[in-house]
C-alpha cells in the first residue's frame, strides 16, 4: 500500500511539474526572441520615411550584392557537395576512404579566415603574382589576374569552405538509397549519368535541398569575408550603420529586411526536413562493398582528382600558408601577447558554454517531462538563435537593452546615487548573453540527443521507490548525460571562440578575443603576425568537424 502511495504522490508531483518545465521553456523562448521582437518592431515604426530613404540610397545595393553572394556560393556548394558525395557513396577508386572524412575538413575553416589567406596568396604583392612576374618577366599591365577582393572572390571562398555541409547530407541520402532502382535504370540501358539524374539525384533531393538551406544561412550571416572583400551586404550594411556613422534606426531597418531572408530559409530548411530519401531497403543492399557505379582507370584518376580539389582549396591550401606565416620569426614574435586575447577567449567561451548548456537541460526536460503544442512551440523559438546573424542578433539585442540600460542606471543615480556610467551596454554579461541566443541550439541538439537514449523508466521507477528530485539527478541523470553535457559545452566553447561580428559589436573595450585580434590584424594588413592566433581558430575547429564527420556516417 505504501507503494502505491508513493507512486501515486510521484505522478501527482510529476504531472505539477510538467507546467514547470514549460514555464521555464516559455521564459527562455522570451529571453531569445527579444533581439527579434526588436528586429520586427523597427520595421513598423517610425513611419516609411526611413524605408523609404533606404530604398532610394544603400538597400537595393544590399539586396543584390546579398542574393547574388549567396546564389554563387550556395551553387559552388551544391555542385562541389553534391558530386563529391556520388563519387563517395557510388564508386571506388584510390584514396577514396581519406577523402570521405577530408572532404568535411573545409568546414574547420572560418570563412573570415579563409578570406584573409586568400586574399595574400592571390594579391598583387601575394606569392602567387609575385613567382608568375618573376617566371615570366611581366610587368603589372602585362597581364591579366582575377580580382580575389570581389563577389565572385568572395562566393569562391564561401563556396569552398561551406560545401561540407552539402557533401555531409547528400552522401548521407546516396548511402542509404536502395540501389534497386538505380540498377533498374541501368538495366534498362540509362548510363551512369541519366541514371544519376533520373533515379539517384531526386531521391536525395531534400538532403541536398537541406544542406543547401544551411549554406545559404552562413552566407548571409557572414560578415568577415563581405568586410574584407569590400562587399556591401546586409551584414556589413547593419555594422556601419550602427558603429561607424551611429545611424542606429537605419541598421535596425536593415536588420528587419535581413530578417526577412532569414524567415524565408528557415521555412525552407524545414520543409527539406519533411521530405526524405527512399532508403527501405538501401542500409540492407549497400552493406557489401559493391559499387554502383564502375569507373575505368582514367575515370577513377578523374574522380580522385575532383575529390581531391575541394580539400586542397578549402583546407590545405589555406592550413599550409597558415603554417607557413606561423613558422616565420615575425609571427612568433608577435605572439607575446598571445596570452592576453588568449584569455579573453576563453573566459567568454566558458561562460557561453555554461549558460548554453543550463538552458539547454532546462528545454530537453520540458521536452520529456511535456508534451504540449506551448512547449514544443517554446521549444522551437529558443533554438531559432542559431539561424540569426551575428550582426542582426547584437543590433536586435542592443536596442531594447538600451532603453532597459537607461531606466535602471536613472532609477540607480536618483534612489542610490550612481555616479558610473551605462550599467549593462557595453559589458560582457550582454555579450554572454547573446552569445547564449547564438549557439543554444548547439547544446540543445546534443543534450537532447543525449537525454533521449535513457529509457524514462528509469526515472519512474526511482520515484515510485521514494527517490527525491535531486537524488534522481545525481544518481541517474548526471552520469548517464555526462558525455552529452562535455560534447555540447565543447561545441559552444569553439564555436565562440570563432564567432566575429557579434562579439565586434556588443564587446566591452578592454576584451580582445581570438577572432577579434585576427580580424584587427588582417585589417592592419598584417597577415603574419596574425597567423598564430588563425592556426589556433582552425586547429580548435577540427574538434567537431571530426565529430560531425563520424555522425554522419552512423
Amino acid at each position: 500500500m505504501s507503494r502505491l502511495r508513493r507512486t501515486a504522490s510521484a505522478a501527482a508531483s510529476g504531472a505539477a511539474g510538467a507546467g514547470g518545465w514549460t514555464f521555464a521553456a516559455l521564459a527562455l523562448a522570451a529571453l531569445v526572441g527579444l533581439p527579434i521582437a526588436a528586429v520586427a518592431a523597427s520595421a513598423v515604426s517610425g513611419g516609411g520615411e526611413s524605408i523609404a530613404a533606404l530604398a532610394g540610397t544603400v538597400l537595393p545595393t544590399y539586396i543584390a550584392n546579398t542574393a547574388l553572394l549567396m546564389a554563387l556560393a550556395g551553387g559552388i556548394a551544391a555542385v562541389t557537395g553534391t558530386g563529391t558525395a556520388w563519387l563517395i557513396a557510388a564508386t571506388r577508386f584510390p584514396g577514396r576512404r581519406v577523402l570521405s572524412w577530408a572532404l568535411v575538413l573545409p568546414l574547420a575553416l572560418p570563412a573570415y579566415l579563409a578570406a584573409y589567406i586568400y586574399a595574400g596568396l592571390l594579391d598583387y604583392a601575394g606569392p602567387v603574382q609575385s613567382a608568375l612576374r618573376e617566371a615570366t618577366g611581366w610587368s603589372a599591365g602585362d597581364y591579366w589576374f582575377p580580382d580575389i577582393r570581389s563577389l565572385g572572390g568572395g562566393a569562391f571562398v564561401l563556396g569552398f569552405v561551406l560545401y561540407p555541409y552539402v557533401y555531409l547530407l547528400a552522401r548521407t541520402a546516396f548511402l542509404t538509397q536502395s540501389p534497386t532502382q538505380f540498377r533498374a535504370a541501368r538495366s534498362l540501358g540509362a548510363g551512369p549519368a541519366l541514371a544519376f539524374r533520373r533515379v539517384a539525384l531526386p531521391a536525395a533531393r531534400p538532403a541536398i535541398a537541406g544542406g543547401l538551406a544551411l549554406v545559404l544561412m552562413e552566407v548571409l550571416a557572414d560578415f568577415g569575408v563581405a568586410e574584407y572583400f569590400a562587399i556591401p551586404t546586409f551584414s556589413t550594411g547593419i555594422f556601419r550603420s550602427w558603429l561607424a556613422m551611429g545611424d542606429k534606426p537605419a541598421a535596425l531597418k536593415l536588420a528587419a529586411v535581413m530578417l526577412l531572408f532569414v524567415i524565408a530559409l528557415v521555412a525552407w530548411e524545414a520543409r527539406s526536413r519533411r521530405g526524405r530519401s527512399d532508403s527501405r531497403d538501401g542500409l540492407a543492399a549497400r552493406d557489401t562493398d559493391e559499387p554502383l557505379v564502375h569507373l575505368s582507370p582514367a575515370g577513377k584518376a578523374l574522380a580522385f582528382a575532383a575529390c581531391c580539389a575541394p580539400v586542397l582549396a578549402g583546407f590545405v591550401v589555406p592550413a599550409g600558408y597558415l603554417v607557413s606565416l606561423a613558422s616565420t620569426p615575425t609571427a612568433q614574435g608577435a605572439a607575446g601577447a598571445l596570452g592576453e586575447y588568449l584569455g579573453g577567449s576563453l573566459s567568454l567561451g566558458v561562460a557561453a558554454a555554461a549558460l548554453c548548456v543550463g538552458a539547454a537541460l532546462v528545454l530537453a526536460f520540458a521536452r520529456a517531462r511535456s508534451a504540449s503544442r506551448v512547449t514544443e512551440g517554446a521549444i522551437r523559438l529558443a533554438t531559432l538563435g542559431y539561424a540569426l546573424p551575428g550582426a542582426l542578433l547584437a543590433v536586435g539585442l542592443l536596442a531594447p537593452l538600451g532603453t532597459l540600460d537607461i531606466a535602471l542606471t536613472r532609477l540607480a543615480r536618483d534612489s542610490l546615487g550612481w555616479q558610473g556610467g551605462l550599467l549593462l551596454t557595453g559589458t560582457s554579461a550582454v555579450l554572454v548573453y547573446a552569445l547564449g541566443v547564438r549557439f543554444m541550439t548547439v547544446a540543445y541538439n546534443t543534450v537532447s540527443g543525449g537525454l533521449a537514449r535513457i529509457p524514462p523508466g528509469l526515472d519512474a521507477a526511482a520515484r515510485s521507490l521514494g527517490a527525491g528530485p535531486s537524488r534522481v539527478l545525481a544518481r541517474i541523470y548526471a552520469p548517464l548525460l555526462a558525455p552529452s553535457l562535455a560534447g555540447a559545452a565543447a561545441l559552444v566553447f569553439i564555436d565562440t571562440l570563432r564567432e566575429l561580428p557579434a562579439t565586434l559589436i556588443l564587446r566591452p573595450f578592454n576584451l580582445e578575443t581570438l577572432a577579434t585580434r585576427t580580424y584587427r590584424l588582417a585589417g592592419d594588413e598584417r597577415l603574419v603576425e596574425a597567423a598564430i592566433p588563425a592556426l589556433i581558430l582552425l586547429a580548435a575547429g577540427l574538434l567537431p568537424v571530426l565529430a560531425l564527420n563520424r555522425l554522419g556516417k552512423r
